[in-house]
């Protein structure tokens, strides 16, 4: 635990430092765009966060090759290789689109092809799903649903990008919370390490959230763009991968791993689409949204769930503050269901759900009664 602890704080350090130098350079030589009509933000700020955010997550993992806490990660070398590829690639055209707004098909299309590095390259794949042994026999089958995994959780991730501190603050929790989650779970199979590229990565992010955040926070001084938010949605959906969609069927037994059947055999993919399910949430409202009015699924428009937060009446850090607030609810009470029946705790999995549901119910007034009235138009544009 120590060693995941030190590179958060390493992460977390490098990235505050390089977010620093990335603001003051940016402001310097002007590198932010202009105002747009669907941003919330009225004073131009720098988009070029997700340079700091990705420099400090290749530091983390440039001090892991040295580590030898973390050799079992880089056995074979090319998984680890392929991360910090597919992770350049994300980051350069993030950072271009960023500066220059590209078209949507070219971004989907690289980040394809980053998910197919780190799938076909790397070897990660889901290969088995935790269903009574069912396995995904096919390794086409395999490589197209974790590439297709891949890119809707990096999209998923990016949609979500629209208020100060919203995206650094809720992967925070959601990778802290994962954290916890895979740690235990590694534990609980018997492995001979708890060192594993799932636990490392989820430990990178929060570093990296955890330093950019700052720079972030309302008001926000910096911003990620598409080159931070597309890394760290790549990332997610890889330490999960590696974690659940690596591991056998038999590793998930319900005589293994709690008393309840049902619980044993959904959490170990349940969890992970928990913690990011307010992004999906939004990009398939989205998705949905913009292909009935017969435009293209990523044509940006103002009507994402952080925008409707603004509409509902609530100022920009008490909406963020509220997004927190129901990733932490819901991705705490399914962690809370698979704890208490691994620790054979009273009542079982009802722990996690009664403090989902009293959880869930705080979250439904805070989000329905803002502090402020509801205003007839959105204060910004």
């Amino acid at each position: 635990m120590k060693q995941y602890l030190f590179t958060v704080i390493l992460t977390a350090a490098i990235t505050f430092a390089l977010s620093w130098a990335v603001w003051k350079l940016s402001l310097k030589y002007k590198l932010y765009p202009g105002i747009r009509e669907r941003d919330v933000h009225t004073t131009p700020t720098p988009r070029l966060g997700g340079v700091a955010i990705f420099f400090g997550i290749v530091a983390a993992i440039a001090a892991s090759a040295a580590n030898p806490f973390f050799d079992i990660m880089w056995v074979p070398p090319s998984t680890m290789w392929s991360v910090l590829g597919a992770s350049a690639l994300i980051a350069v055209i993030g950072v271009l689109d960023d500066l220059w707004d590209l078209d949507w098909f070219i971004k989907l299309g690289v980040q394809f092809l980053a998910a197919g590095i780190i799938t076909v390259g790397g070897g990660l794949q889901i290969l088995s799903l935790p269903f009574d042994e069912m396995i995904l026999v096919s390794s086409w089958v395999s490589i197209g649903v974790t590439m297709l995994a891949l890119v809707v959780v990096m999209n998923a991730v990016n949609f979500i990008d629209g208020l100060d501190g919203l995206v650094a603050g809720v992967c925070l929790i959601a990778n802290g919370v994962f954290f916890i989650y895979a740690y235990t779970l590694t534990r609980d199979s018997g492995a001979s390490s708890y060192f594993n590229l799932a636990t490392f990565l989820a430990a990178v992010l929060i570093g990296a959230c955890l330093g950019f955040l700052p720079l972030n926070w309302s008001p926000a001084k910096l911003f990620m763009g598409d080159s931070g938010a597309l890394v760290i949605g790549l990332l997610m959906a890889t330490s999960a991968v590696a974690l659940t969609g690596q591991m056998p069927p038999t590793a998930f037994d319900p005589e293994q791993f709690g008393r309840s059947q049902l619980l044993g055999a959904f959490i170990p993919i349940l969890l992970p689409l928990v913690i990011v399910i307010l992004p999906l949430l939004d990009f398939g409202l989205a998705v949905f949204r913009r292909m009935r009015a017969g435009k293209s699924p990523f044509s940006p428009d103002r009507l994402h769930l952080h925008h409707r937060m603004l509409d509902l009446g609530h100022r920009d850090r008490d909406a963020v503050l509220i997004f927190y607030a129901w990733t932490a609810v819901i991705s705490i009470a399914v962690l809370l269901m698979y704890i208490a029946t691994r620790e054979d705790w009273p009542g079982g999995y009802l722990v996690g759900v009664v403090f989902g549901a009293v959880g869930v119910i705080a979250c439904l007034v805070v989000t329905f009664y803002p502090s402020r009235p509801k205003h007839p138009t959105p204060e910004k544009s």
